[in-house]
């Protein structure tokens, strides 16, 4: 894979499927390289919009792929998969 994939965690504090989910993605990210960032949604209304009913949700290089749950070997997959270079997708809060 050429470039490093990005993941984006939209979550908050004390929503125990995000800490789940934070915990999937630290195990894959033990094995895997690719750049985290977390975003709070209560930092921005936005965000909480978009995301209150649907969180964690998980993006990579501007996709969804996950909400809810994140599967291991899925999201494992979708972080090494190769990726046409394409323009990143404007998601809420950018």
């Amino acid at each position: 894979m050429s470039a490093t994939p990005e993941v984006v965690l939209y979550g908050r504090p004390g929503c125990h499927l995000c800490d789940e989910a934070r915990a999937v993605i630290r195990r894959v990210g033990a094995v895997h390289r690719f750049a985290l960032s977390e975003h709070n949604i209560e930092d921005s209304d936005e965000l909480l919009r978009a995301y209150l009913e649907r969180i964690p949700v998980i993006c990579i290089d501007g996709v969804e792929v996950f909400e809810l749950f994140v599967d291991e070997r899925r999201f494992a997959a979708a972080v090494t998969a190769e990726r046409p270079h394409r323009p990143r997708q404007r998601l809420p809060g950018d």
